[in-house]
């Protein structure tokens, strides 16, 4: 068999890499500029495209979504490299036609977060990336035909709101989420998109309804066993989903559309980055600064 014709990183569960066709299984532990992983890599082939699976929580669950090391996860996929990725989420539904179960892909963040590094840059080199449209546009769509193909209920676009966590919303924070206009609400998916974008890898979400927060009228406050036995029913679907997806990415035939967002966004001269900070960033950056 050939040279895959794309690497795909999948952020989520640990359970998710148990999906039917995928072979040649192995576990890579890598080592990045910004620590270590969440956990070991589970690298597969699935058809023509290599997948990359990550578990966010690290397996047994045991980082608060605050202590996820994204800057490593990113970095990490980038060095086994992808050039997509597909972040598999459980959230809250802020809306009465969002159900459990549901399937929700968002193409907007609303980020609440206050304790987490965003970006890869800094110690001397600044950098600006657009982030007007978070998601990949193309990404989403082939998300969008393979939730549908996999009998889901799917709703297509919608504002993710992403909180710092881990205590669940106040009601009065549910009730003023809904006022904006937002769709779910998560823990995970900030600042793991930005990081994605300054990666230059095309970003998406799957995110699986797990409740309905704490906003609905008669719907007791959410709870970690309901989350868990929804979570439980929705990573069939999810695999479903991922088997759906890849072929799809991998016969785009066209690079990924995140390709080139750092090309006007290093601001830094490039004699004027400290040779420390080079080094850390040189797989982002070195084919714009030399």
């Amino acid at each position: 068999m050939g040279a895959p014709v794309v690497t795909i990183g999948v952020i989520g569960g640990s359970g998710l890499y148990e999906v039917d066709g995928l072979q040649d299984v192995r576990e890579v532990r890598v080592d990045t500029p910004f620590g270590a992983p969440s956990d070991a890599l589970i690298v597969g082939r699935l058809g023509e495209a290599e997948v990359v699976f990550l578990p966010r929580h690290g397996r047994g669950h045991v980082y608060l979504p605050s202590e996820v090391p994204y800057r490593a996860n990113i970095h990490a996929l980038k060095q086994l490299g992808c050039s997509w990725v597909l972040s598999v989420s459980a959230v809250g539904s802020l809306r009465e036609a969002i159900e459990p179960g549901h399937v929700v892909l968002p193409d907007q963040f609303f980020d609440r977060t206050r304790n987490r590094v965003s970006t890869f840059f800094g110690d001397g080199c600044v950098a600006h990336v657009g982030f007007g449209d978070p998601v990949c546009s193309v990404a989403r769509g082939f998300l969008r035909e393979a939730a549908n193909e996999a009998g889901a209920v799917v709703h297509d676009g919608g504002t993710y709101v992403c909180m710092e966590g881990p205590a669940f919303s106040t009601r009065a924070e549910s009730n003023a989420y809904r006022e904006t206009g937002a769709s779910v609400i998560g823990m995970t998916n900030l600042p793991e998109a930005k990081l994605a974008r300054e990666a230059e890898l095309s970003y998406a979400t799957l995110a699986l309804a797990t409740d309905y927060d704490c906003w609905r009228e008669g719907h007791d406050a959410v709870t970690v066993d309901q989350v868990i036995a929804v979570m439980h029913r929705n990573v069939a679907l999810a695999r479903r989903i991922i088997a759906g997806f890849v072929p799809r990415v991998a016969a785009y035939g066209k690079p990924a559309p995140a390709t080139g967002a750092l090309q006007h966004a290093i601001m830094t001269a490039p004699d004027r980055i400290p040779p420390a900070t080079r080094e850390r960033l040189a797989l982002l950056i070195g084919r714009y600064v030399g």
